[in-house]
């Protein structure tokens, strides 16, 4: 029998929480505690925890709980990840984390509808499983991952559909970054309204 997860979001399935210093995107180099939740059915064949995909794997855990335990730590700010965490209605935790005066950042493809009150909404869209249109207006950073020369075009798409004010990133694909990481300086330097996204923590060798 599957899950039966609270359509009210007070019980969700947790992979893995740690407190560790913002690798990628915008708040790079920031103190945060990290709650992967588990569950994703966007399928990219590059993740690098293909084990978050089944939610059955991992425990419910209660939304209190989780915000006890990051409110423990000194860093005010807690990035929602996954799996996919749109899946789940994160109004609940969300609420209770801005009730502590913790910051709530979120990493999504965009693939479902947006739940939960957030300081910062980064949109990480996959080819795999498109993002809302009714999501992208809303994204604080639009970061998307190069794997090819073909994702710059479909980068471009991406950032016709987000605000003004919406910062871009490019991020090489890990394994691939010796080969696209030259492609990146070149794009950025000739398209400067993006910035390069590196994933500093894999540099420092922290989660």
């Amino acid at each position: 029998m599957a899950h039966q997860i609270p359509a009210d979001g007070t019980l969700l399935p947790l992979m893995e929480e740690f407190y560790t210093i913002q690798g990628e995107g915008f708040n790079t180099g920031k103190a945060a505690y990290f709650i992967r939740l588990g569950g994703c059915d966007v399928g990219c064949h590059w993740c690098d925890v293909k084990e978050s995909w089944d939610a059955e794997l991992h425990p419910l855990t209660a939304a209190d709980d989780i915000v006890e335990k990051a409110d423990s730590f000194p860093g005010k700010a807690v990035v929602i990840t996954g799996g996919e965490p749109l899946i789940y209605n994160l109004d609940y935790l969300t609420r209770k984390l801005r009730e502590r005066n913790i910051l709530t950042f979120i990493e999504t493809s965009g693939a479902y509808p947006l739940s939960g009150s957030w300081d910062w909404i980064c949109l990480s869209p996959k080819k795999f499983k498109a993002p809302r249109p009714d999501i992208t207006p809303f994204a604080n950073e639009l970061k998307v991952i190069i794997f090819n020369k073909s994702d710059f075009k479909w980068a471009e798409q991406y950032a016709e559909t987000v605000s003004k004010n919406c910062k871009l990133y490019l991020q090489p694909e890990w394994s691939k970054s010796k080969e696209i990481t030259p492609m990146i300086i070149e794009y950025v330097m000739a398209n400067p309204k993006w910035e390069i996204s590196l994933q500093t923590h894999k540099y420092l060798n922290i989660p």
